[in-house]
């Protein structure tokens, strides 16, 4: 489990990248990355950060087009 600073910083860094409340897919994948996390953890901060994870590209993010 990542430290509440490691969190905090990546819950600033989303809401930095985020537009309009909204972060792509690929940039939640290229944030995860650099800083070294899962994407669950990118996932829940972003929840918690109130930015929303758009354009998923295979469901990652729990992010499904209703029909």
């Amino acid at each position: 489990m990542k430290s509440m600073e490691t969190r905090e910083n990546i819950k600033n860094k989303l809401v930095e990248l985020a537009k309009e409340g909204k972060l792509t897919c690929v940039e939640a994948h290229q944030l995860a990355e650099s800083e070294g996390v899962s994407l669950v953890i990118i996932g829940e901060v972003a929840k918690d950060a109130g930015v929303k994870i758009s354009d998923c590209q295979l469901g990652c993010f729990g992010k499904y087009k209703e029909r």
